[in-house]
């Protein structure tokens, strides 16, 4: 399997990015596609096995508004790759650049799965016991329409059982209750629709069940999504930090630390970015996975191993059939 790495973007590119590349590479895990500026590249990349380099000296930068890199910059290492994946020389792409810009090229040059008005970024959160839940829109596309979330929860659905093997998954709408008063006018005509779609649908959630076990699939707009993102990745830092201070601080709080630290790394393992790499943009015609900006090679490394999972697993495939369906539904529900 070959996999496209943006090896420019990101705020530790290129070194972290190549790293994380050649980790994979070196151990045959897949053969990479390191795009960008290889000059900047060479000097990190050790070993030439599984792995070749295209070279563009353009970049996309984090903060630059993505209509500006969509209209100026279609030669960028970012762009180039989703081009690579296009023509079908690499089954997948890898980006820890830019995400507003990651988007944009994935939809202008991949093009969106048909009956996808909108793709989603689905972002994996642990959970009490087993598993992950799946939260999308975690930031794609922030002014959601109805519809709109009622494609989230089928591609959501698809995820969940093509590739975290779920069967039946519980489906939510991320709200302000569980009550069907409560919520919004998206989310009121979001409900009405989802209720028909013939999954297992549970209807309004609270935020807390995205890590109860009690839904695999959380649903909202991209703009509640990211900020429900940002809070649980501001809440696991603070508690490390207040752990980690409290410890350095008490003689009786580092011999309980020395008594219950498998289970602190435990906790750390399950709440740290890096360990699951990335997030896929589910409803482009494609696998892309968009990485956080301050992405290692640890993060990288997982980043790229996630994209050959969905590769394995039929992700696109999948979520391109659950769609196939929903278009012969709505056509015989119009006449």
């Amino acid at each position: 399997m070959r996999i496209a790495v943006d090896g420019m973007g990101g705020d530790f590119a290129p070194q972290e990015i190549v790293r994380g590349a050649q980790s994979v590479s070196r151990e045959g895990l897949a053969s990479i596609v390191l795009v960008g500026d290889e000059e900047k590249m060479k000097p990190f990349v050790t070993d030439h096995a599984n792995l070749t380099m295209v070279h563009t000296p353009v970049c996309v930068g984090m903060n630059e508004a993505p209509s500006n890199a969509l209209r100026k910059k279609k030669d960028s290492s970012m762009n180039r790759a989703f081009e690579l994946h296009k023509s079908g020389e690499v089954q997948a792409v890898v980006s820890a650049g830019n995400s507003g810009a990651a988007m944009a090229f994935a939809i202008f040059t991949l093009g969106r799965i048909p009956g996808v008005d909108r793709p989603a970024i689905a972002t994996l959160h642990p959970r009490m016991g087993e598993g992950v839940s799946i939260l999308l829109d975690a930031g794609g596309t922030v002014d959601c329409k109805p519809t709109h979330l009622a494609q989230f929860a089928l591609m959501g659905n698809a995820f969940a059982g093509s590739v975290l093997g779920i069967d039946s998954p519980k489906v939510g709408i991320l709200s302000n209750g569980e009550e069907e008063t409560k919520g919004n006018e998206l989310t009121r005509e979001a409900h009405s629709l989802i209720k028909e779609l013939g999954i297992n649908y549970l209807g309004y959630v609270e935020g807390t069940d995205m890590y109860n076990g009690r839904t695999d699939v959380v649903v909202s707009d991209g703009f509640v999504g990211n900020i429900a993102l940002k809070i649980s990745e501001g809440v696991a830092d603070f508690i490390f930090k207040f752990f980690k201070e409290g410890i350095r601080n008490s003689l009786k709080a580092r011999m309980g630390y020395l008594l219950l630290n498998d289970l602190f790394k435990e906790f750390q393992r399950k709440a740290d970015y890096s360990e699951t790499g990335g997030a896929p943009l589910l409803g482009v015609d494609g696998v892309c996975i968009i990485c956080h900006g301050k992405s290692n090679e640890k993060a990288m490394r997982n980043a790229i191993l996630l994209a050959r999972k969905f590769v394995e697993k039929g992700l696109k495939e999948s979520i391109n059939e659950t769609m196939q369906d929903y278009q012969s539904l709505q056509k015989v529900k119009e006449r």
